[in-house]
């Protein structure tokens, strides 16, 4: 029974790790192709590794874009964006979770509604709202539109209804009010799950593309997405220095991901046990 249980083990272990190579492997290829010459990545059939560390492709992204500029812009960006999400959306969350006030739930299910609208629908008028308010090819114009989500406060607003209220009624025996019951007890609660939104909305505001390039059009306001994008030139696309940018590029997502890595895999495994 035991053999039995250890080769059944073995053999899902195997699975997915055979589903993680597939999974990733177009990043290793991106990784790998980095560092080929043009001859190696044209040749048929395709390399998978290169003969050596060619670095003239590394060499070319720096020397003919502001990468360094660009990685910078949008750092900023989904730094400010996320920290202006976790905080909208947490503050929202205990409204809607351990307050009580009028029309509560015609309010919640309203917010809910904006769930079903595509993104791409509110662009035209974003940018109408953006431009009258003068922030077009700023920062601010960039991040505005970002501050706020309805999906991350229903996430929390849930998670937060899984905390006994016991917790606020004992905090307010000892004298805590809403705002220091917030910071000094629900938010330290909440670190897992709040760790796993901010990885999440911090890769995809790093790779937002269209409404950077829409709201800004000078070259030391691009974001990445959009700055690797001159890479391509109109005679003909090369590819060695693509995939250099992109794998430069790929970096501070893995080492956000790194950092919270074990508060991520405990959200998840709490969020398991309490389901």
């Amino acid at each position: 029974m035991k053999t039995k249980r250890q080769t059944r083990d073995l053999l899902f272990s195997g699975f997915c790790l055979l589903v993680g190579l597939i999974v990733i492997s177009p990043v290793l290829y991106c990784v790998s192709a980095s560092f080929m010459t043009s001859s190696e990545l044209s040749s048929f059939p395709p390399n998978l590794l290169p003969s050596g560390f060619y670095l003239k492709n590394y060499e070319t992204v720096f020397t003919s874009t502001p990468l360094l500029r660009f990685i910078w812009n949008s750092f900023l960006i989904a730094m400010i964006g996320t920290a202006g999400r976790l905080i909208t959306s947490s503050l929202a969350a205990y409204a809607f979770s351990f307050l009580e006030f009028r029309f509560k739930k015609l309010w919640f299910m309203f917010i809910l509604g904006t769930m079903m609208i595509p993104g791409d629908m509110l662009i035209i008028t974003n940018y109408i709202t953006v431009a009258n308010m003068r922030m077009i090819n700023t920062y601010s114009g960039v991040i505005i539109v970002m501050m706020a989500s309805a999906t991350y406060m229903f996430i929390l607003r849930q998670y937060f209804l899984t905390i006994s209220k016991e917790y606020k009624d004992a905090s307010f025996i000892d004298g805590c009010g809403d705002f220091r019951f917030f910071t000094r007890i629900l938010v330290p609660m909440s670190r897992s799950i709040m760790a796993s939104i901010f990885i999440a909305s911090f890769i995809a505001l790093w790779n937002t593309y269209l409404w950077p390039l829409l709201v800004t059009n000078s070259e030391n306001m691009r974001t990445v997405q959009v700055g690797i994008t001159m890479l391509q030139f109109s005679e003909s696309v090369i590819y060695g220095p693509i995939m250099a940018g992109v794998t430069v590029i790929l970096i501070p997502s893995v080492l956000v991901f790194l950092v919270f890595q074990k508060q991520l895999v405990q959200g998840i495994t709490l969020g398991g046990l309490k389901g």
